[in-house]
């Protein structure tokens, strides 16, 4: 099987956006830890390894079906925020980056009848909305706990709630997907 160099092209372009959510993720989980709220790290650690697996799954379907990975630059990210709100809007925004660049990967396959990626990509599909939804909940609890010391502390105790459930839906299924 030799894939498209279209859809080539735009999954290698998508390896760039992978490769930066897990060093955002990390710079993240870093500040995080500067700041004392160790829920909070623990859990954007748990979402830079995901992402991880995410990056690599790309990688080595493009080697897989005939295709040429590269290994892309990745820009320095973000690494001071002025609360847990902004990490979670800031996350929001990278995880819909994501989506937008796997609705085009499968346009663009669509076009190329390339019905294998389109079938790779259904997992992703399913990921990224669970993704967006966990974090439009997480910044609504936020908002709705609010920024005080007390409050921080609540939500660092959520964050790392969340990091130690098992995923749903999915993400239940990153390592066999």
């Amino acid at each position: 099987m030799i894939i498209p160099k279209k859809v080539e092209k735009a999954l290698n372009d998508h390896l760039e956006l992978e490769a930066s959510a897990v060093f955002s993720y990390l710079a993240t989980a870093a500040w995080c830890e500067k700041e004392g709220l160790e829920g909070c790290a623990k859990f954007f650690r748990k979402q830079s390894d995901e992402e991880h697996v995410h990056f690599m799954k790309f990688f080595d379907y493009i080697n897989e079906v005939g295709g040429h990975a590269i290994v892309p630059a990745v820009k320095q990210p973000k690494t001071d925020f002025k609360d847990v709100l902004e990490t979670c809007e800031s996350a929001l925004k990278g995880e819909q980056k994501v989506t937008k660049s796997i609705y085009n990967i499968i346009k663009v396959a669509r076009e190329e009848e390339d019905h294998a990626t389109i079938d790779f990509l259904r997992f992703f599909v399913d990921e990224q909305r669970e993704e967006e939804v966990q974090f439009n909940r997480i910044i609504d609890k936020i908002k709705l706990i609010g920024k005080g010391a007390q409050s921080l502390y609540y939500i660092d105790k959520e964050f790392e709630k969340i990091s130690t459930q098992k995923p749903a839906g999915g993400a239940q299924n990153a390592e066999k997907a």
